[in-house]
């Protein structure tokens, strides 16, 4: 099994694509108005609009209601990044911080209020169990 993506539902594709274009520095692949991937080596964040909640069943998906799961990307410079993202990111939840188990990360939301993670390994502890991932 290979896990292929995180989809992240909303109201506005635009906005959210744009967004994460500028977090990921990729471009996203649009096979359809209502839907857009963004593909680095080590995943894929795919972007759907509200209308296609329906074609996994009524009531399954509502847009804009995530609170429970953050959405994680390794990078080579947290400060960095951070500095990077300032000038457009409009919620920071946490400002550069070394977490207990070893990384450094920053926090803040997307624009539809998803928990982003941006992290770097910076223990020996951690950046031997990140070893060998991409």
């Amino acid at each position: 099994m290979n896990f292929a993506s995180v989809r992240i539902i909303t109201d506005d594709v635009d906005r959210l694509v744009e967004f994460y274009e500028k977090v990921m520095g990729v471009s996203a692949e649009r096979p359809a108005p209502v839907f857009a991937e963004l593909v680095v080596p080590s995943c894929t964040l795919a972007i759907g609009h509200s209308q296609t909640a329906q074609l996994f069943g009524a009531g399954s998906v509502v847009a804009a209601n995530n609170h429970t799961v953050i959405i994680e990307f390794r990078v080579e410079n947290v400060e960095a990044e951070y500095a990077r993202l300032k000038p457009f990111v409009d919620e920071w939840v946490k400002e550069p911080t070394t977490m207990p188990w070893g990384n450094r990360s920053v926090l803040f939301r997307d624009p539809d209020g998803n928990l982003v993670n941006l992290f770097e390994p910076v223990t020996e502890e951690a950046i031997k169990r990140f070893s060998g991932r991409r």
